[in-house]
């Protein structure tokens, strides 16, 4: 038992020294080459062996025949490791080049395409990664292609909406001016309901400027959706007699939320105005109110007819109103946006589908701020 635990200490001792040097060695080519590093490894294996072969030779005094014998063992083991890690260290250098060029490709273009030749886990894993990354990325330049693409319509309509009634305005104040006009009254009230218009329109930017940057401040209180609904009701009640257009409300129920009573309102307002343009005459519009265990959602149906199932993912975008021509019957295509933000900033849900003989835009608030 002596002589094992003697033996087992001069061979510790020989392979200590041959894996201090290795590690060394390792530390001096760390960054070099995967290849490098395992025939270091390899080598340092060996070595190990050998260096407490020799230290327990040399303590039990054997024969040089024998010591050469061993030595030639060891040697051969050596380059049989040594051709080992060589090959697999060129493998795993070959394979870490795909996936290098695999994501140049992926930040030159955006797409990432694993490369096809088997790889270790971790080469593997490293793929999968760079996958989902891609993915994410390609969708946000989607989206940013769509939002700038938005952006651009809406400068061209927006331009051409103020353009219009400043034209005109200033028609109506030089013919006012020059005392061509028979009946001024009617002139003045022209003026005035473009520059509502106007107002109008300047303040739906300025509420979707507040919106995109995130400096819409909200401050909720205890209200219930009756009143709300009510009032909404009550201010769209003229457009729509003015369209002909019957205005209801669906078993509107009383349930108390915490809102930013002030833009909720604008809210419901934004999708009634939007409802009563789009529905014909002796057409209906009906506001509704249904709860839910979390949550209580305003609906809004109208007679519109529908919208093509394409379109649907854009009725909230910016800009869009469902036409390609800049002079549609229905403003300058902001006011579904702006639903869209004041519902998301009370952590709520904007959505639209169709119903017989038109759509319906529902807005799901949490019941708690």
């Amino acid at each position: 038992m002596k002589d094992l635990l003697l033996i087992a200490a001069f061979a510790l001792g020989g392979a200590a020294c041959a894996g201090l040097l290795g590690a060394l060695v390792l530390r001096l080519v760390r960054q070099r080459s995967a290849a490098v590093s395992l025939m270091v490894v390899a080598a340092v294996t060996v070595t190990a062996m050998l260096a407490g072969t020799l230290a327990v030779a040399q303590a039990m005094f054997l024969s040089s025949h024998d010591l050469t014998v061993v030595t030639l063992v060891v040697a051969m083991a050596a380059v049989v490791s040594l051709l080992t890690a060589f090959v697999l260290g060129r493998w795993v250098v070959a394979r870490s080049r795909e996936l290098t060029l695999a994501a140049r490709d992926f930040g030159e273009d955006g797409r990432f395409l694993a490369p096809p030749a088997p790889a270790t886990a971790e080469l593997a894993a490293l793929s999968r990664e760079l996958a989902v990354t891609s993915a994410t990325l390609a969708a946000s330049r989607e989206r940013e292609r769509a939002l700038e693409s938005s952006r651009r319509e809406l400068l061209a309509w927006i331009s051409h909406d103020l353009r219009t009634p400043l034209a005109g305005l200033r028609a109506m104040s030089e013919a006012l001016e020059d005392g061509m006009v028979d009946d001024p009254a009617r002139y003045h009230r022209r003026i005035r309901i473009e520059v509502d218009r106007l107002n109008s329109m300047v303040g739906d930017l300025f509420e979707l400027s507040r919106i995109h940057a995130g400096s819409l401040t909200i401050n909720p209180s205890r209200i219930s959706v009756r009143d709300l609904a009510a009032d909404a009701l009550s201010g769209a009640d003229p457009l729509a007699r003015e369209h002909g257009v019957r205005l209801v409300g669906e078993e509107i129920a009383h349930v108390p939320v915490e809102v930013d009573g002030k833009e909720i309102a604008r809210v419901l307002s934004n999708l009634l105005v939007n409802a009563i343009r789009h529905t014909p005459a002796d057409g209906t519009v009906a506001l509704g109110v249904a709860s839910r265990a979390d949550a209580v959602v305003l609906s809004v149906t109208d007679g519109c007819g529908g919208i093509p199932d394409e379109d649907l993912p854009r009725v909230f975008d910016t800009g869009w109103r469902g036409s390609a021509a800049r002079t549609p019957p229905a403003g300058a295509g902001l006011g579904l946006a702006i639903v869209r933000g004041l519902v998301e900033a009370h952590a709520g849900r904007a959505d639209v589908r169709n119903v017989p003989g038109g759509c319906r835009f529902e807005v799901t608030l949490p019941l708690k701020a």
